[in-house]
């Protein structure tokens, strides 16, 4: 969440001559509601399941970026499915990058503040805090692990190429 995901996704599967994807968008285009309508009318383990049904879907096409939601690693079953089907890529950032990219948005159910409350910052880095500690587990398992902080989304692009480069040189040999 705030990684970069969807901006970062699109610009990678172009660079590749790939297709891309974004998992919220598609989400919202099937149930017809934003993800912060979804958790509050339907309720996270609906918005879940949801997800881990598209999920695996799209699994089943090659040559596509899929840009995740910022928990759908975190859930045993989506990352094995992920890692049975792709390259798994974690855009990894500080606090206090997340912090910066995140704290004037209210549409950002997993942070668990709603769009007319006024968080404060102590709040909101605690947040941050408590999500990336309960997901490191899942990201960590990531086969390309890329810091973001002080990165372009140019450079983090190219780095993310000579990675799955080096990836595929290493699985020819």
């Amino acid at each position: 969440m705030g990684a970069g995901k969807s901006t970062i996704g699109p610009i990678l599967a172009n660079t590749l001559g790939w297709d891309s994807c974004d998992l919220d968008l598609l989400i919202e285009q099937r149930l017809g509601k934003k993800i912060r309508q979804i958790f509050e009318q339907d309720g996270e383990d609906y918005f879940r399941k949801n997800e881990s049904e598209i999920l695996i879907e799209l699994s089943k096409k090659s040559d596509l970026v899929i840009s995740l939601g910022g928990g759908t690693m975190a859930n045993e079953k989506n990352l094995a499915v992920l890692k049975k089907v792709g390259t798994i890529v974690y855009l990894k950032a500080s606090t206090d990058s997340f912090y910066k990219r995140l704290r004037y948005k209210r549409d950002r159910p997993s942070l668990g503040v709603n769009e007319s409350e006024d968080f404060t910052k102590d709040k909101l880095v605690n947040r941050i805090n408590q999500l990336m500690a309960k997901r490191a587990k899942f990201y960590e398992q990531a086969d390309i692990i890329i810091d973001t902080d002080d990165s372009s989304v140019g450079r983090t692009v190219d780095k993310i190429i000579k990675l799955l480069k080096e990836a595929d040189i290493n699985n020819e040999l």
